[in-house]
């Protein structure tokens, strides 16, 4: 019989740890306990897996007595607070926040892209999961980084409310009946109305001008690539439920042609190429939602620059761009490492 691995979910009954759920069972992930952690307001909340009911408990530094693989998705005050207390129990910290990314002690992965890189999880026990908007674009951009070299990204997010969680999904709904009856509509989880509108701004805004947001896809680019990429991103907030899409342009060392880069992608993990203009067919936000697949299309030549092509890049931002690429490494982790 195979070994089988205690899991906590921290953040349980957020957007993302419900997916983490979904994923687990999904991809029928070797558990054998399963425990729920949240804020206190949230325990005793009862949730089902795999057919069992069960309760939500308080987060605390002693939930991880016993547990194996910790799923972190409750933000990174929390993480930087609670991943030492798993990690001293015995845990391996799989943290979907922004709290250790940038450690350069941990290591920050996209399975399809640098999977080598969770054997560096022994110098802290933490395993960092990117911002979901870096991991759809890094996962497009690999096969054409390693055949062409990728000198300088352009990339413009639209990025769909459930990045922000549960309320933001309630308010663009609210207000979007609001509006449509006539009514005027309150903003409490954005600073302005979301609802039939593009907000330029997702997180707080750095000195240089650019968003947290931003600087996050800048600078985890250059991390999980493992290259000094020059790379400039403008992030926006879309009335979308699920799914955050992305205009990408790349300058490249060497000529890549449209069709080498379509058969490059079509043969890449992680990648769906959707790519065929006559038909009208190219990556939408409501065919990514619900799916693991990164989808790629719109590729066409950059004809301003010698070595340039767009690609328009879409995936489910609670899938790939969180909980399934947590679940990925927890995959590698327990199949080489545990």
């Amino acid at each position: 019989m195979s070994r089988l691995f205690n899991v906590a979910i921290v953040g349980a009954t957020g957007a993302v740890g419900a997916q983490m759920m979904e994923c687990l069972d999904e991809r029928d992930f070797p558990v054998g306990k399963i425990k729920l952690l949240a804020s206190k307001r949230s325990a005793g909340e009862f949730l089902e897996f795999r057919g069992e009911s069960i309760e939500v408990e308080e987060l605390t530094h002693d939930s991880f007595k016993g547990i194996d693989i910790a799923l972190f998705s409750a933000g990174g005050a929390r993480s930087e607070e609670f991943c030492p207390s798993a990690v001293k129990a015995g845990a391996v910290c799989i943290d979907n926040s922004s709290a250790w990314r940038m450690d350069e002690d941990v290591p920050l992965v996209v399975p399809e892209v640098n999977p080598e890189a969770i054997a560096g999880f022994r110098k802290k026990g933490i395993i960092a999961n990117p911002n979901c908007s870096t991991i759809q674009m890094v996962v497009a951009l690999k096969p054409l980084h390693d055949a062409a070299a990728i000198k300088r990204i352009v990339v413009s997010t639209y990025q769909a409310v459930s990045g922000t969680g549960n309320k933001a999904i309630d308010e663009l709904r609210i207000q979007a009946g609001e509006l449509l009856n006539g009514r005027p509509a309150e903003n409490k989880v954005y600073p302005h109305q979301i609802a039939f509108n593009c907000l330029p701004q997702i997180d707080s805004f750095c000195d240089n001008g650019y968003t947290k947001e931003e600087m996050k896809m800048v600078n985890e680019t250059k991390k999980i690539m493992g290259a000094a990429i020059k790379t400039t991103a403008t992030c926006v907030r879309v009335p979308v439920f699920f799914g955050h899409s992305e205009s990408v342009n790349i300058e490249t060392g060497k000529k890549l042609t449209v069709a080498e880069a379509r058969t490059l992608l079509k043969a890449a993990p992680g990648v769906e190429l959707v790519d065929d203009p006559e038909e009208s067919e190219y990556p939408m936000a409501i065919d990514a939602a619900g799916e693991d697949a990164t989808l790629v299309g719109r590729i066409r030549e950059d004809e301003s620059v010698e070595n340039g092509l767009n690609l328009w890049i879409v995936a489910d931002n609670l899938r790939k761009g969180a909980a399934t690429n947590a679940v990925q490494i927890a995959e590698i982790l327990i199949e080489k490492y545990l």
